[in-house]
């Protein structure tokens, strides 16, 4: 996925660019991403470790976002995935196999101290990339079962709506039931 801001008069151009290579064992395997490779425009770099290390860390927290954090409610609004039994955050097998994170070079920043650019939300936002090559993966799954290529599929992308989504014959027998009078023990928003 490659995102670019084009330059308008009075604008300085913030150029991330990201490349994602993963693979999928659908059923019953969570994605695992392969390599991710990042070029990111944060101008003069006042300290590239630094910088590095927040567009990493943005992106896999990103990549929580998009595919691992499910937030659960009960009925009465009380957030019931509050804890790390309750709600995954990445951990080190959900990071890249192959991370590699590069700054662009002569793209200064003249108006900001030292020609340098904020490294915060870009690479947040570059692991929807992620999530787009999932849905990508599970429309072709559909399509190769005769089912509709397009569909719903909401973030978070976790192993349980990536499975359903799939639709197969096995799919087809599971059917989420909430009767008129029940009430259901969780709520997803």
């Amino acid at each position: 996925m490659i995102l670019i801001k084009k330059k308008t008069q009075g604008e300085i151009p913030s150029t991330p660019i990201t490349s994602i290579d993963f693979f999928s064992l659908l059923p019953p395997s969570f994605p695992q991403v392969l390599r991710t490779d990042i070029v990111m425009d944060v101008g003069d770099s006042l300290n590239p470790a630094i910088d590095i290390g927040q567009v990493e860390g943005a992106f896999t927290q990103g990549l929580g976002l998009y595919t691992l954090e499910e937030l659960r409610y009960s009925p009465e609004g009380v957030l019931l995935t509050r804890g790390p039994s309750t709600y995954k955050i990445p951990g080190f097998q959900d990071i890249p196999r192959e991370f590699n994170v590069s700054l662009l070079r002569g793209a200064p920043n003249p108006r900001a101290v030292f020609s340098s650019k904020a490294v915060g939300e870009p690479p947040l936002l570059l692991a929807t990339s992620v999530f787009y090559a999932i849905k990508q993966a599970v429309a072709s799954a559909r399509a190769e079962q005769g089912f509709d290529p397009v569909f719903r599929l909401d973030s978070p992308a976790t192993a349980e709506r990536i499975r359903m989504a799939c639709q197969d014959s096995l799919t087809q027998k599971v059917e989420p039931v909430v009767l008129d009078n029940e009430r259901p023990w969780s709520v997803t928003v």
